[in-house]
């Protein structure tokens, strides 16, 4: 089995690198996002610098905005930008990772020409209305009703634990539209302007101390009827499609952040005395950081896979879901291990002088809760590994 890349592709990770070193401050340690102005306006300049570059939207088709790239381009891509911590990779929540491909597969020429070009740009920015205070884990249950008026539709009901609802222009959003059928076959999509009258946005504060979640509430909202994407009622199939796509994203952003996290803890436990002596002369230390070198390396190895599926035209379904549990089970792990290693100073957030890596270990350590839920708990993933890729039977309600 050959893992190396092309020389094209080491010539790009290298361009990549080059230009890094000169855009980023040395000491950078990266932001959160969305969460206060400065950041937010941060981001979306780093949006538009790399779309000058082709790079937001790499392996988009050209007529879409894209840059034409190949899949492998992609991953040096991401790689490269998630380890070095760079905002506005993915633009926002969804809008190049998972609603951009959706729109190319299921969307009208109308929507393709309408809202892809601006997410290349980095000027249009997305949320993703999934979630419900009746419907998680079990999605399928969501209760929000869009109901056919005329040439509209109207929304009602709530969303919850919206990431970037505060900062969108755009929402993809699922509904329910007939509530007759089974659950799984009465929902559709929409696509949803953040401005239209009767949107309410109210923040959740995440156990970070960081605004990036927020729930969404819909009073007679009234959208266009061309802005149901894809079939009337296929919702879900369409939905489940897209969850493939923002689940095979995480396995490369979790396996390039912790390398980088990585690398930090090995640096401080070198340069840090305990007892007279560097950290890492300790064997349990250094066994502990071994130990974690394996296990992210692994993690990287399945977002190759990951990518090399996706390069071949093949569908990474149950192999998104391994990327994304196995991914979370590792950064929990590594993040736990900073915190054993730093001990108390481990628990200062940045702003303290005092605080190992600008606070990184905190607020990660704070974030895991959240992050093990987004995008579908990590026992909904086990459940699919275990149904699509272990082949195991379902069990009885």
């Amino acid at each position: 089995m050959d893992f190396s890349f092309t020389k094209e592709e080491e010539a790009f990770r290298q361009e990549l690198r080059d230009f890094l070193k000169t855009e980023l401050p040395p000491d950078w340690k990266g932001i959160d996002e969305w969460n206060t102005e400065e950041e937010w306006q941060l981001t979306q300049q780093w949006a538009k610098k790399l779309a000058a570059r082709g790079w937001l939207t790499l392996s988009w088709p050209k007529e879409y905005g894209g840059g034409g790239g190949t899949i492998m381009e992609q991953l040096v891509y991401r790689e490269e930008m998630y380890y070095g911590l760079v905002p506005g990779v993915d633009m926002g929540v969804g809008g190049i990772a998972w609603v951009g491909p959706s729109l190319m597969l299921f969307g009208t020429e109308e929507q393709k020409r309408e809202h892809l070009p601006p997410i290349g740009r980095g000027d249009r920015f997305w949320c993703t209305g999934y979630s419900e205070p009746g419907a998680g884990s079990d999605l399928a249950s969501l209760q929000l009703r869009a109901v056919a008026e005329a040439d509209e539709w109207v929304l009602n009901g709530q969303k919850v634990w919206t990431s970037c609802a505060h900062r969108a222009h755009w929402c993809w959003l699922a509904a329910r539209t007939d509530p007759n059928a089974p659950k799984h076959r009465g929902i559709s999509m929409f696509i949803v302007d953040m401005k239209t009258p009767g949107i309410t946005v109210r923040p959740l504060i995440n156990t970070a101390n960081e605004h990036s979640f927020n729930e969404i509430f819909f009073d007679d909202v009234h959208i266009p009827k061309r802005n149901l994407v894809g079939e009337l009622n296929r919702g879900w199939y369409h939905l489940a499609t897209a969850l493939d796509f923002e689940r095979a994203r995480p396995a490369i952003a979790r396996s390039a952040f912790c390398r980088r996290f990585l690398d930090e803890l090995v640096a401080y436990a070198k340069e840090t005395a305990s007892n007279g002596k560097p950290l890492g002369q300790d064997p349990v230390v250094r066994r502990k950081l071994a130990d974690m070198a394996v296990e992210v390396e692994t993690m990287r190895m399945i977002a190759w896979r990951i990518a090399w599926m996706q390069s071949k035209g093949l569908i990474p379904n149950y192999e998104a879901s391994m990327g994304k549990v196995y991914g979370d089970e590792v950064t929990e792990r590594l993040v736990n291990t900073g915190m054993e290693l730093m001990g108390m100073h481990g628990l200062l957030e940045a702003g303290s002088k005092w605080a190992p890596l600008k606070g990184c270990v905190a607020v990660n350590y704070l974030r895991m809760p959240g992050s093990k839920h987004g995008g579908g708990s990590d026992e909904i993933q086990k459940n699919i590994v275990a149904l699509r890729g272990l082949g195991m039977p379902r069990g009885k309600d």
